[in-house]
C-alpha cells in the first residue's frame, strides 16, 4: 500500500485530529529509525503511521486494540511484518517483539507522545525549542506525560541504543514534521 492511500484509510477511521497527529508522528519516528537501521523506510513508516487505526473503534478497550488493528490491516492487505508489530505493540496480549520493526514500534509509540508534552510545557509549545535534555529531565519526572510509559521507551536498548540516542532520532524526526504536527 501507498503512503497516501495508508493516510487515506486512516483518516477514514479516526476523526480525533489529536491522534491522526500521533500516527504521523510515529511514523516520522519510524522512518528515521529505518533508516539509521538501514531498514525498509517505507514499511516502517506505514507500520508507524497505521498502528492506531483502530483507536476510535476500540474505544480505549486494550484487550482490543492491536487485534481490531491487525483485522483491518489484514482486509487491507497489509504486509504481515507490518500487521504483526502493529499486533505486537500492545502489551496486554503478550505477543514476542521478535524483530527490529517490532520492537521499534513499541518504543517509538509512547516516546512522541513524550516529546509531544515536552512541547507542549513551553512557553512557545513549539519543537524547535526541546532539546535532548529537557526531554530526558521529563523523562525522569514521574508526573509528566504519565501516558507515556518509561519502561516502553527505554526498551530501545533491545535495539541497542542509548535512552539518549533514541530520543535524539525520535526528536529530530518529529522536528521535520512540526508543521504537520502544529509543534
Amino acid at each position: 500500500m501507498e503512503r497516501e492511500q495508508a493516510l487515506e484509510e486512516l483518516k477514514s477511521r479516526i476523526e480525533n485530529e489529536n491522534l491522526i497527529k500521533h500516527s504521523l508522528a510515529v511514523e516520522a519516528i519510524m522512518k528515521d529509525l529505518a533508516f539509521y537501521f538501514k531498514e525498509d523506510i517505507d514499511k516502517w513508516g506505514l507500520a508507524g503511521l497505521l498502528h492506531d487505526i483502530d483507536c476510535e473503534k476500540t474505544a480505549g478497550d486494550i484487550s482490543k486494540h492491536s487485534l481490531v488493528g491487525a483485522e483491518i490491516l489484514e482486509s487491507l492487505d497489509i504486509e504481515s511484518s507490518i500487521i504483526y508489530a502493529v499486533k505486537a505493540h500492545n502489551d496486554y496480549h503478550g505477543i514476542e517483539r521478535k524483530r527490529k520493526i517490532d520492537k521499534a514500534l513499541y518504543c517509538a509509540d509512547p516516546v512522541a507522545g513524550l516529546i509531544t508534552a515536552s512541547a507542549l510545557i513551553l512557553p512557545s509549545r513549539k519543537l524547535e525549542d526541546v532539546t535532548v535534555d529537557f526531554v530526558m529531565k521529563r523523562m525522569n519526572e514521574k508526573g509528566f506525560a504519565k501516558g507515556a510509559n518509561r519502561e516502553q521507551i527505554k526498551s530501545c536498548e533491545q535495539l541497542g541504543l542509548s535512552l539518549e540516542k533514541f530520543i535524539e532520532i525520535a526528536l529530530e524526526a518529529m522536528k521535520k514534521i512540526s508543521y504537520v504536527l502544529g509543534l
